[in-house]
């Protein structure tokens, strides 16, 4: 709405961005508009995004993932004026979904900032609840399929002591002919 407006406008701003030729006129998707500066939009994002997650302890593999995926992205759009050149070199949708997937993870992060699921000690021990409530007969029933006996075998070899093999005599090396 806003960019459709600019351009209308025939002169001025709308025309300069016209004249650039880099200018979408719609995203071709329904309740997603162009957002003209997408670039200083994502910026800004990511680097929200890579303060934000300093809150997320460093060892968990959440903060690591979204560390190395948002670095990636940062630096594409620092290196890149050209918004298609950002949507080619991520290769995961148009500037304007990344902008939404970006202030998604910035919402998921703050929750899991609250929530702390890492927070959980290591001693914690979570209460089992035996339920003997038959199972209606709408809802199927899925057995666990017997396993091979080839698979019990591999197991009780991996669960046993590795047998030590006594010093071998050095064997000359296989000769190759040619």
């Amino acid at each position: 709405m806003f960019l459709r407006s600019i351009l209308r406008g025939g002169t001025g701003t709308g025309a300069m961005l016209m004249a650039a030729g880099k200018v979408k006129s719609t995203t071709g998707i329904v309740g997603l508009e162009v957002v003209p500066n997408a670039r200083e939009v994502l910026i800004d994002l990511y680097s929200k995004t890579l303060k934000e997650i300093e809150a997320v302890p460093a060892d968990e593999g959440y903060r690591k993932a979204v560390e190395t995926f948002t670095k990636h992205r940062l630096q594409v759009c620092q290196q890149e004026e050209d918004w298609e050149q950002i949507e080619k070199k991520i290769g995961c949708g148009q500037v304007e979904e990344l902008i939404e997937e970006a202030q998604d993870e910035l919402r998921l992060i703050s929750k899991l900032v609250e929530w702390d699921p890492w927070g959980v000690p290591d001693n914690y021990e979570c209460e089992v609840i035996i339920d003997d409530t038959p199972i209606p007969k709408h809802v199927p029933r899925h057995k666990p399929v017997k396993l091979p006996e080839e698979f019990h075998k591999t197991m009780e070899a991996v669960k046993s002591k590795p047998v030590i093999e006594e010093e071998k005599t050095e064997e000359p090396a296989p000769q190759l002919k040619s």
